[in-house]
């Protein structure tokens, strides 16, 4: 097991340098070892993936994955971690750390990332990119989210987050926690919370509970979405006010390109009646509502 990821070590760490953890960038490093080892077991992780982290810390998960893999790009923020974990990792030929913000903005990944991952999935034809970190609280949503439009896309995403948000990607339609973000992972993984994780389990200790979440990509869902990102605006224009009757949303969302008599005739066809919720619709019927809506929007060809 790796040294550099134990309570003592990281106190005593970060007292020589005289750092400490930063609240902003989501700085929760998991000490448990025996947890940050089921990440690795989890995440499946063969000779020709290539990884993601984001949020390296001090490379504790770094170290665990690198002999496994082909090729480890690994982000951080921080400049005082990113000097520790380069004193840690510094004998690590395969790995490929960034010191930056692995966003270029809430919609999209950083160049320099994608650049990254570019060269390190050209090394050969068979590799394959995943998804493997302690993701800061702070930036979960859109680093898992943005991952999904990318192509390739990642084989398998195994990832520490708060358990409420790892609660609403696995959520089942009809739940307080089924959102468009459980519609949009689901539309093309298949969602798993692997195990729930105490705050005691880091250090500092944050405010929530944790969890270790595995989705994995299954191409044959994708392949049921016309548009990725019309589908992923859609879901999430259904779901702006998810109290509200979806005859109302779709009103709202289409009314400058459709009337509503044909919001009616689409939503009879589709099965749902006048009270129907957004929250209520299963992904199948989100897909099949959405290429409805686009054949009537865009009309006979």
């Amino acid at each position: 097991m790796p040294r550099n990821q134990t309570l003592s070590f990281l106190r005593q760490r970060f007292a020589e340098v005289g750092i400490y953890p930063v609240k902003r960038h989501g700085q929760n490093f998991l000490i448990d070892l025996n947890l940050l080892r089921l990440i690795v077991e989890s995440a499946d992780l063969q000779p020709q993936d290539v990884v993601l982290e984001v949020g390296t810390g001090t490379g504790g998960l770094t170290e665990q994955m690198a002999p496994r893999v082909a090729h480890v790009v690994t982000v951080e923020v921080d400049p005082s971690l990113y000097q520790l974990a380069s004193e840690e990792l510094i004998d690590l030929a395969n790995v490929t750390m960034l010191k930056q913000d692995a966003l270029r903005n809430k919609n999209a990944f950083a160049p320099q990332v994608l650049e990254a991952l570019r060269s390190s999935l050209e090394g050969s034809p068979d590799r394959r990119l995943k998804l493997v970190a302690n993701l800061p609280y702070n930036i979960a949503t859109p680093v898992i989210s943005n991952l999904l439009f990318h192509e390739p896309p990642p084989v398998g995403m195994t990832v520490t987050i708060q358990k409420e948000l790892a609660d609403r990607m696995a959520a089942a339609p009809a739940t307080r926690d089924y959102s468009a973000l459980s519609v949009w992972v689901q539309s093309q993984c298949t969602v798993e919370i692997v195990r729930t994780l105490p705050p005691t389990a880091f250090w500092p200790r944050p405010l929530v509970t944790s969890a270790i979440l595995k989705v994995d990509f299954r191409p044959e869902l994708r392949a049921r979405i016309p548009d990725l990102h019309g589908f992923h605006e859609f879901v999430r224009s259904m779901f702006l006010h998810r109290r509200k009757f979806l005859r109302g949303v779709l009103v709202s969302a289409l009314k400058n390109q459709l009337g509503k008599a044909d919001v009616d005739a689409l939503l009879a066809a589709a099965g749902h009646g006048s009270t129907a919720r957004a929250e209520e619709l299963s992904v199948t019927d989100f897909l099949s509502l959405y290429k409805a809506v686009r054949a009537a929007v865009d009309g006979p060809r």
